[in-house]
């Protein structure tokens, strides 16, 4: 009887150990994994493919940190935003328990002095290479043309990120630029916020049923303010917004923002069903510089398959409609969208106010569109 207890033994320990490397029949182990890299400046483009693959998770690593992203299709992009050596991971899976894998090293090189962003931003020109200029606001006048209009009050709890400002017509000014300018105000100043009495007063303005743009490059080139607590934000919404489609099912394009708590960051954003607020798609980089001390040039190219994201010339993120269907997301960037740019006070983004800060200023010195080989609308209403 021990000895029959002894060999039943050995056989559910050499059962639980074929059961571990156990591959059941009718699955087949990924196979020739080949992996492409495409290094353009500091965005790397992977594309890979093995036999019997259902899926791929791409890994970039970066300075500490990674990247993953999941693909059906075996395609992912990621951008640096310094020069050096990194790697990049590609899994191929049949299922999520049978894969192979295969890591490669590339080197990013920026020449830009090690930081990933240039310290100036160059003069928007009227054209680039198979780019034509469609429209462009460089401010010349005293006052605003007729594409602009201004947003007034304070909107719905604070524009719904319990901003502190309450935006007015008079805070929007041209001198040599647009300026935008944000202020504190006294108590008894008449304007109501959904905490009481308004502190502060601000500008923002909109192209909303005055023009409109679907694909092709927008430039904007501007100085930030500085002061912590400022909140300066150049963007695009879905002009179906308009029309009673509910944010984020709208879509958001957020070219530039940034906050006066980092004065150096430069961030630019989407954000749709799934992937909004805190969620939202982001990338962020450091200027060597405060984006107060000069004009940058602010842009996005944005295209039927992906967005991509420019600070002066460099290039510091990119977005994939095929990546973001692939993870079960929609996709609403193939409408009309209208542009906005304001400067908030406050809220969840920006944090506490300085209480010594009285006053801050956003400056736009022009505004460019193009159209890239023909394709990006500019829609008249």
């Amino acid at each position: 009887m021990k000895n029959l207890v002894m060999l039943l033994s050995i056989l559910v320990i050499l059962a639980a150990c074929q059961k571990d490397n156990y591959i059941p029949k009718d699955i087949v182990l990924p196979s020739n994994l080949q992996v492409t890299l495409d290094i353009n400046s500091a965005t790397v483009d992977v594309t890979a493919h093995a036999d019997s693959a259902n899926f791929y998770i791409f890994t970039f690593y970066e300075n500490g940190d990674s990247t993953m992203i999941k693909s059906n299709a075996g395609v992912a992009t990621h951008t640096y935003s310094t020069s050096g050596e990194y790697s990049v991971k590609t899994v191929a899976y049949t299922t999520s328990e049978h894969f192979i894998t295969e890591t490669d090293v590339f080197e990013i090189n920026l020449n830009l002095g090690g930081t990933g962003a240039p310290t100036s931003g160059p003069t928007s020109p009227m054209s680039y290479n198979g780019y034509t200029l469609v429209w462009q606001d460089e401010f010349n006048g005293n006052t605003l043309s007729a594409d602009w209009v201004h947003e007034t009050g304070n909107g719905n709890w604070g524009w719904g990120n319990n901003e502190l400002e309450y935006y007015t017509k008079d805070s929007v000014s041209i001198h040599n630029s647009l300026v935008i300018t944000a202020q504190r105000v006294p108590e008894d100043s008449g304007m109501q916020c959904y905490y009481g009495p308004a502190q502060w007063k601000s500008g923002k303005i909109h192209t909303a049923r005055k023009i409109g743009f679907k694909y092709g490059r927008l430039e904007i080139r501007a100085k930030m303010p500085s002061g912590v607590g400022t909140w300066p934000a150049l963007w695009l919404l879905g002009a179906n917004l308009l029309d009673g489609v509910p944010w984020p099912l709208c879509g958001e394009v957020d070219i530039l923002e940034n906050t006066g708590a980092h004065p150096f960051q430069v961030q630019g954003t989407i954000h749709g069903d799934g992937y909004s607020g805190e969620n939202g798609l982001t990338k962020i980089i450091q200027s060597p510089t405060a984006l107060s001390s000069d004009f940058h040039t602010y842009s996005i190219n944005w295209t039927p398959d992906y967005i991509e994201w420019f600070f002066d010339e460099l290039c510091y993120n990119r977005i994939n409609r095929q990546d973001v269907e692939s993870d079960g997301k929609p996709w609403p960037f193939d409408q009309e969208f209208y542009l906005i740019m304001n400067l908030a006070i406050g809220g969840w983004f920006a944090g506490e106010v300085d209480e010594k800060l009285e006053k801050a200023e956003l400056h736009v010195k022009s505004i460019k569109y193009y159209s890239v080989n023909g394709i990006g609308s500019l829609i008249l209403h």
